[in-house]
């Protein structure tokens, strides 16, 4: 090449000795391409520094090449909790694989769900992934109607009908509890997720599952709501030991409640885990950290996050169905049980 000028889709394929509808088809992942055009085209972008040029792609392909991550939480919130670092690691990852756009987006008022809608309107994306899904939401059922891909992180309920990547929470909490009731704990509460949301109800069943295998009495006394924050963590600890003083475990939904616990334990003068034994949900970095390391369950969040991501894909790309998937969870025992 001479001077400076870009390459084009036209200069690739005088590289390559193809035509440019060949190069065109490798850039968009068409299969209507031999394995040695493909090897040439790609080794002529390579040489050439070429970048396609994603809005002339768009005209002949109606897409965008551009999904947003939508989430509806604060920037403090974002920042703290661990959950949302890992998902966030997990789809940017699988969108620069299949060279697609990540647009992050907050929608914490309604100035930014009108955002978001106009950006849905005029097609400035060609799906969205939605975290922290609430069963009255109007995000998902407007996202719907307005005919873009979606899928969510969670669900609403278990008659969910969009798409949607879970880790299996029921199953989880539930061998979480048999943990500690298997160790000797007969007084197990649980610090459950807000009830408005599937990832809350769903752990608190396995709390309940696990009880009934066991035979033991699950007491409405040892349940307390939180909000998967560090101090409704604690706070949901105090008001357990205030109407529970002999309780001797706690399962948490989630790490940062687990870590909220652990403090009000030590304020109540409660040793872990010869008086309490805590368990909590995620194993996140703070898990590993904490005094003492926390027994956690496993979810695999980054691959949640590459799931959503890969699904959106299919289905923006190649037409593929909804799809509805579970990922599995594992107890990883360490020493605050």
């Amino acid at each position: 090449m001479t001077g400076n000028r870009r390459p084009t889709i036209k200069t690739v394929a005088a590289h390559a000795g193809v035509g440019r509808t060949t190069v065109s088809r490798v850039v968009n992942g068409s299969d209507l391409v031999s394995a040695e055009a493909r090897a040439r085209v790609l080794a002529a972008i390579k040489e050439l520094n070429y970048v396609p040029n994603s809005v002339a792609r768009g005209l002949v392909t109606n897409r965008t090449d551009a999904v947003a991550l939508v989430i509806p939480e604060s920037e403090s919130r974002l920042g703290s909790e661990p959950f949302f670092a890992a998902i966030i690691r997990g789809v940017s990852g699988a969108c620069a694989e299949s060279r697609t756009q990540l647009q992050l987006m907050l929608v914490r008022d309604a100035a930014e769900r009108d955002q978001l809608t106009e950006s849905v309107a005029t097609r400035r994306v060609d799906g969205v992934l939605l975290l922290s899904v609430h069963s009255g939401d109007r995000l998902p059922g407007m996202l719907e109607e307005m005919g873009l891909p979606t899928v969510l992180a969670g669900r609403r309920g278990a008659d969910e009908q969009l798409s949607y990547v879970i880790a299996d929470n029921a199953g989880g909490a539930a061998a979480a509890v048999r943990h500690l009731l298997g160790r000797g704990r007969r007084r197990v509460a649980t610090i459950t997720g807000p009830p408005d949301m599937d990832v809350g109800r769903s752990r608190l069943a396995g709390w309940h599952a696990a009880h009934r295998e066991a035979g033991v009495a699950a007491e409405d006394l040892l349940v307390e709501t939180g909000d998967f924050t560090e101090e409704g963590g604690a706070h949901a600890m105090r008001s357990l030991l205030e109407r529970a003083p002999d309780l001797d475990a706690v399962f948490a939904a989630s790490d940062l409640m687990a870590v909220g616990a652990l403090t009000e334990l030590r304020r109540w003068k409660r040793r872990v885990p010869e008086d309490v034994a805590v368990v909590g949900f995620e194993d996140s970095v703070l898990a590993r950290h904490t005094d003492p390391p926390l027994t956690t369950v496993r979810q695999p969040v980054e691959e949640l996050g590459r799931t959503m991501a890969r699904i959106l894909t299919d289905i923006t790309r190649h037409g593929a169905d909804r799809q509805q998937i579970t990922l599995p969870t594992e107890l990883v025992v360490r020493a605050s049980s």
